[in-house]
C-alpha cells in the first residue's frame, strides 16, 4: 500500500497521462452500455524482464475507482519470464478497459529500465564497482525511473541539478579550465557539496587530482587511458567511468579499480518490457436501467 506522501509524489504524473489518454471519455468503452460489471483481467509477460511499477500501475486504476484490486504474483525487483502471470486486476469492466494502456505503458516503461539495469548490474559481478544512472531520463518522469534504476539493482547519480557540484566540459570551458572550475566551486560553493569533475584525458586528471576534486569521471576514455589515470589519481578522489558503456562491452572494466560506473543508457535508451492485459472474464453482469 501506498502512503499519503507516496500518493502525493506520483498522482501528479498519473493524473497528467490519463488526462493525456481521456480527453472527454473512452468511447470504445462506452459502447457497452451503462452497466455495473465486474470483471477480472490477468496481467502476463510477453519476455523475460525485472518487474517495477506495482504501485505506479495499481495507482492508475484507484484513481479511477477505489474499488479495484489487485492480486500481485511477483513484487518490484523480481524476475519473471515469458508467459508468466504477473497479477491478476478486479474490478468494474469500463474502469478496467479505461485504465490498461496507461497503466501498462507506465509498468513496461519501469520493469525496462529495471531490467536493463539488472542485465549490467550482473556484468559487473564479482566486481566492487557499483552502477550508477545519470540526468538522461524522460522528462516528468525522473522519479519513476530513477525508482526503477535502483529496483534493478543499481544506484542513483545526482537527482537534480541541486544536489551536488558536476563541472562538465562546458563548465570548464566557461571558467577558463580544470583548476580555475575547481577553484571557483571550492571558493563559491556550500563546503556540503562535493565536486565532481568530467576528465576527457590525461592531463585534465592530472588538474582535477592537484586542484583536490572529489570525484574524476574518465569520460569516454579507453582501457588503456584508464589505467593510467586511475594511478595518477592514486586513491586521492573517487574514480567514475562513463561514456556509451552497455551490457556488451562494461565487462572491460571489471577489473579496474573504478568506484562507480554511470549509464545513462540504462535509462533513456532502455526500451519496455512487453506485458499485456488478457484473458478477460465477466464475474458478473447487473443491468441498470
Amino acid at each position: 500500500m501506498m502512503n499519503d506522501l507516496m500518493h502525493f509524489k506520483i498522482d501528479p504524473i498519473i493524473l497528467n497521462a490519463l488526462h493525456e489518454d481521456i480527453t472527454d471519455m473512452d468511447v470504445s468503452t462506452k459502447i457497452l452500455g451503462s452497466s455495473e460489471t465486474l470483471a477480472t483481467v490477468e496481467l502476463l509477460a510477453k519476455q523475460d524482464g525485472v518487474l517495477s511499477g506495482m504501485a505506479v500501475f495499481e495507482r492508475v486504476f484507484t484513481l479511477l475507482d477505489a474499488k479495484i484490486s489487485i492480486d500481485w504474483f511477483k513484487k518490484d525487483g523480481q524476475t519473471f519470464t515469458d508467459g508468466e502471470m504477473l497479477a491478476k486486476v478486479h474490478g468494474d469492466v469500463e474502469m478496467l478497459l479505461t485504465a490498461e494502456r496507461v497503466a501498462l505503458n507506465f509498468l513496461q516503461r519501469m520493469s525496462g529500465i529495471a531490467t536493463a539495469t539488472h542485465n549490467m548490474v550482473e556484468q559487473l559481478s564479482g566486481s566492487n564497482i557499483k552502477l550508477m544512472d545519470t540526468r538522461k531520463t524522460t522528462p516528468g518522469l525522473r522519479m519513476l525511473e530513477k525508482y526503477s534504476v535502483r529496483v534493478g539493482g543499481g544506484n542513483n547519480h545526482r537527482y537534480n541539478l541541486s544536489d551536488m557540484i558536476m563541472l562538465k566540459d562546458n563548465h570548464i570551458n566557461a571558467a577558463g579550465g580544470v583548476k580555475e572550475a575547481i577553484k571557483l566551486a571550492q571558493e563559491r560553493s556550500p563546503f556540503i557539496k562535493k565536486i565532481e569533475v568530467e576528465t576527457e584525458n590525461l592531463e585534465m586528471v592530472k588538474e582535477a587530482v592537484a586542484a583536490g576534486a572529489d570525484i574524476i569521471m574518465l569520460d569516454n576514455m579507453t582501457v588503456d587511458e584508464m589505467k593510467v589515470a586511475i594511478d595518477l589519481i592514486g586513491g586521492r578522489s573517487i574514480v567514475e567511468a562513463s561514456g556509451n558503456l552497455t551490457a556488451e562491452n562494461i565487462k572491460k572494466l571489471k577489473m579496474l579499480d573504478i568506484d562507480y560506473i554511470s549509464s545513462g543508457g540504462i535509462t533513456h535508451s532502455a526500451g519496455i518490457v512487453d506485458l499485456s492485459m488478457k484473458n478477460l472474464t465477466l464475474t458478473n453482469r447487473v443491468e441498470t436501467l
